[in-house]
């Protein structure tokens, strides 16, 4: 069952910890010396690689609506839902590789599988350069989206393996930060890829493919000589036995199981139980309303004044700057100020989607207040740290149960994102989208309700 949120951390001794005002700056300067030690090597091995490769998975996700308003729109000739088009060929592949993926991460060494699949999709980055119609467009998308599909959950996976319950909320959304980063470095990568526009024959958009596989390759190899496996299976080429051994008790007192067989009883026990049917449920009406250029759209189609494709590209960078600060702000918070609680934060940021969303549904706002919501609606990337946070310690219980969930609660995203831009996102609509404003403020309410529902049936279990 789920630990306590209060409960108190314990060290490697079991004893409580002395807390001072050190672990506010960060957790482990709180910790033993050894520990502490052993903290920093995995921050610098699993984190560190951990978020390289988000940032360059995020930097080609990106990068396609930059390519979109760069000048592939009129290439390709996409005057219609073309790019819905694309972005649902992606999703489609996230959907289908995702849950099978995270199954698989718990039997493979996550060492070799990770970066297998950061070196197909670099390898596929490269090929997008080449497409010449939206037909060959699509496929690419969604063989990327197939490779790119088990990195996040297996990484989320890897973290709740590893790190403690004051150390998983920080790992969680730095992770999510890089992402965000990514995000705010592709306008600027854009922006410097026009100006190859010509060089060999390719125009600028093609340029910014190329220099993603550019950047992401060394990434991949690297992953596969420093990104580590699991406690359970770790090599001794960047642990000792004695790390090993720590590494192994610090998830035993957390009680985070380790592998257990596939049998019909496990499985059952997943598919009943309210962890990934609600859990799942609540990430897709946090996370559902993404994956749509509403800001850059706006951009583009916004007269008097008229903005340039620099301009289209760099304004929008400032949605991902709060994307990242809100990330490692809420983290921070959680783990500090609430004391591992993480409820509180959903509810805050739920609240603000809310507001958020209904401000641009009304549409005839200040135009000031409309760029600020543009803006604010950046930071429910921050919470998805914390909800997979929530999420690895209601499963903590169970290794196999915490790998599916997590897997299946971005899988929900996937396949309602896959149709959802198609019905209120349409790319015609833009940039007022009314349907699409009236949705996510609808799903914002539904987050209202659902977070205090887990909140209670995680403390029934606490208490049985």
């Amino acid at each position: 069952m789920a630990k306590a949120e209060t409960e108190p951390t314990v060290t490697q001794d079991g004893e409580a910890p002395k807390k001072t005002w050190k672990r506010h700056v960060w957790d482990s300067l709180d910790k033993s010396p050894e520990e502490r030690h052993f903290v920093y090597k995995l921050d610098l091995l699993l984190l560190t690689f951990g978020c390289l490769g988000f940032f360059t998975k995020f930097l080609n996700q990106t990068n396609l609506t930059n390519a979109f308003v760069s000048g592939m729109k009129e290439d390709l000739n996409m005057f219609g839902n073309e790019l819905n088009y694309a972005m649902t060929a992606f999703t489609v592949g996230y959907i289908i590789g995702e849950v099978p993926s995270n199954i698989l991460l718990t039997r493979v060494r996550p060492s070799i599988y990770i970066p297998a699949l950061q070196v197909v999709w670099t390898g596929l980055t490269l090929c997008s350069c080449a497409v010449t119609n939206t037909t060959g467009l699509y496929v690419m998308r969604f063989l990327i989206g197939l490779a790119e599909a088990g990195y996040y959950p297996g990484l989320q996976y890897m973290i709740g393996s590893w790190y403690r319950k004051d150390e998983i909320a920080k790992r969680a959304c730095i992770l999510n930060a890089s992402g965000s980063i990514a995000m705010l470095f592709s306008g600027f990568l854009m922006t410097a890829a026009t100006r190859l526009g010509g060089r060999g024959g390719l125009p600028g958009w093609k340029w910014l493919f190329i220099i993603d596989g550019i950047i992401s390759f060394p990434i991949a190899i690297a992953s596969f000589i420093f990104l580590p496996d699991l406690p359970q299976t770790a090599s001794r080429r960047f642990f000792t036995d004695e790390e090993i051994a720590l590494a192994q008790k610090r998830m035993a007192l957390e009680e985070r199981k380790t592998r257990e067989p596939f049998t019909a009883a496990k499985v059952k026990k997943v598919v009943t139980s309210w962890h990934i049917w609600l859990l799942s449920f609540y990430y897709i009406f946090i996370s559902g309303t993404g994956g749509t250029p509403i800001f850059p759209q706006y951009l583009k189609l916004h007269k008097n004044p008229t903005y340039t494709v620099q301009q289209i590209n760099l304004y929008p960078t400032g949605v991902f700057a709060v994307q990242a600060v809100s990330a490692v702000a809420y983290a921070w918070i959680s783990d500090t100020m609430l004391n591992g609680r993480r409820w509180p934060i959903l509810l805050f940021g739920a609240t603000l989607n809310l507001i958020t969303w209904v401000s641009l549904a009304a549409w005839y706002i200040p135009e000031g207040w409309k760029w600020t919501c543009y803006y604010l609606a950046g930071q429910h990337v921050g919470l998805s740290g914390i909800a997979f946070t929530w999420a690895n310690e209601i499963c903590t219980d169970d290794t196999e149960e915490r790998a599916i969930v997590l897997a299946t609660m971005n899988t929900a995203v996937g396949v309602v994102t896959a149709w959802l831009p198609l019905l209120v996102w349409q790319q015609v609509e833009a940039p007022q989208y009314r349907k699409g404003f009236i949705t996510a403020s609808s799903l914002g309410a539904i987050c209202l309700v659902l977070i205090p529902i887990i909140k209670v049936l995680q403390d029934k279990e606490i208490v049985k």
